[in-house]
């Protein structure tokens, strides 16, 4: 019932196309499609073009931009805005100085997050609660708080 989910999922996670090693400084953006992991040091934005993209990083990198992915595992560091369309996880060692936008968020002691961890609803959940909420209230109930409405 549970190993057939969980096979999926480490076959996922487990799929690297490409690499980045420890000895390897690159400027510029990177795009990618499926999965990728970092060693060394990007100066730029890393941006994943496909759904269910992977994105890996071990304690050596560091990330000089912003970084949108569908899925993240985050052990090193990155300057800049991470956002995650569906899971980050935040491993020990992970350092953001930045904002992490997430859907579903894991985070280890000792991760450390030097911004806002900000969460992102799907827009057809956002519509569903909204309706609900203007059925069952009154209107001045339906109001949304300032920061909502400013997304």
């Amino acid at each position: 019932m549970f190993g057939g989910n969980k096979q999926k999922q480490s076959k996922r996670n487990s799929d690297i196309d490409s690499l980045v090693g420890s000895q390897t400084r690159v400027r510029g953006d990177i795009y990618f499609n499926g999965g990728l992991h970092i060693d060394g040091v990007v100066e730029g934005n890393v941006i994943a073009e496909a759904e269910h993209s992977m994105l890996t990083t071990s304690e050596r990198c560091r990330i000089e931009g912003d970084v949108r992915v569908h899925h993240i595992v985050l052990n090193g560091e990155v300057i800049g805005d991470v956002h995650a369309l569906e899971h980050v996880e935040l491993a020990a060692n992970a350092r953001v100085t930045g904002n992490v936008y997430y859907r579903v968020i894991e985070m280890m002691m000792g991760a450390e997050v030097n911004g806002s961890l900000i969460h992102v609803v799907d827009s057809k959940e956002e519509k569903s609660n909204r309706s609900e909420i203007s059925e069952n209230s009154s209107p001045e109930e339906t109001l949304l708080p300032i920061a909502s409405a400013n997304k």
